[in-house]
């Protein structure tokens, strides 16, 4: 029988994922899934938990939070993995915030629906990214994105809003950077097309389709085609950038004159003037970074999914 572990964060979701955990468990027996529950007790926690899982031959390794505890639990596969050390499935039940990794790679939203998923046990082989540089130079692996620029600061905001969350809490900090807190820097961006400079509001490197919660910074994004799908924001001014924010909601982004879009599988970002704020699915990078370097991992990790035509 498969042997799943759920990593259970007990903070994602302002506390939701531990509240769940009775549900959850009740869900997975009643559909005769073999598991069991281990809890993160600090940051990072997660990738030491998941690489130990895969290590002792527990077959699916479940994320009980949001894209951060699936960050985590990915990278410690990853590394168990690349080590050679044990292989597992990845399975990831939403009860964060954001869950834009789900959302790109077709995971549910839904408790119970991600539970039949495990029960399923249907399988689909995805990329990764991974990225060098900044805090994190021998690398980090993301399954949804990385954002560099504009978005990694309205994160480091959002964090810090105490009655806003999700969404709604994303874009209040998106309003308070715009006014407060960024100066585009210049940087050299190189992909497979060749090289440019410019002031970058934001360059997008995407493996899934959204982040924030709400922004579709690539609307076509797929996790399985082997390239990142790149959205570069040009420095504009601020009533030009509330515009902006309306397009990327909408994933209409594209036809704006700002904004450049590109397939790359390798993409390297350097300061030139100003430094590179960060991020990798949500969790910093760098807030001051100088340059880093992302490349497509091909048909790296299996996740679960839910059967045709199930409820998201």
């Amino acid at each position: 029988m498969t042997r799943h572990r759920l990593i259970v964060n007990p903070a994602a979701g302002g506390g939701s994922a531990e509240r769940s955990v009775p549900l959850i468990e009740r869900l997975l027996r009643e559909s005769g899934v073999e598991f069991d529950v281990v809890r993160t007790e600090r940051p990072l926690h997660a990738i030491e938990l998941a690489r130990e899982a895969a290590e002792s031959g527990v077959d699916v390794v479940v994320a009980v939070g949001g894209d951060g505890t699936a960050n985590e639990a990915l990278n410690g596969l990853i590394q168990a993995k690349t080590a050679g050390s044990g292989s597992a499935a990845l399975g990831v039940l939403c009860v964060g915030r954001g869950n834009d990794f789900s959302f790109g790679v077709g995971i549910p939203r839904n408790l119970e629906a991600g539970c039949r998923a495990l029960a399923a046990d249907r399988r689909r082989t995805i990329d990764v990214g991974r990225a060098t540089g900044g805090d994190f130079p021998e690398g980090r692996y993301f399954g949804n994105g990385v954002g560099i620029g504009f978005d990694t600061v309205v994160g480091l905001v959002a964090a810090k809003l105490k009655h806003q969350r999700g969404f709604t809490g994303y874009l209040v900090a998106a309003l308070k950077t715009i006014f407060l807190y960024f100066k585009a820097p210049l940087v050299r961006v190189e992909t497979d097309n060749g090289s440019t400079e410019l002031r970058a509001l934001m360059v997008s490197i995407m493996n899934g389709r959204r982040m924030g919660g709400g922004f579709m910074m690539a609307p076509d994004g797929r996790p399985d085609d082997g390239r990142f799908h790149l959205c570069i924001a040009k420095e504009v001014s601020r009533p030009r950038i509330f515009a902006l924010i309306l397009r990327f909601m909408n994933g209409t982004q594209a036809s704006h004159p700002a904004i450049a879009t590109e397939l790359s599988t390798r993409v390297t970002v350097t300061a030139i003037d100003g430094t590179l704020p960060a991020h990798a699915d949500g969790e910093i990078l760098c807030e001051e970074g100088a340059e880093v370097t992302i490349e497509i991992v091909p048909a790296a990790i299996e996740i679960i999914v839910p059967l045709a035509g199930e409820s998201r």
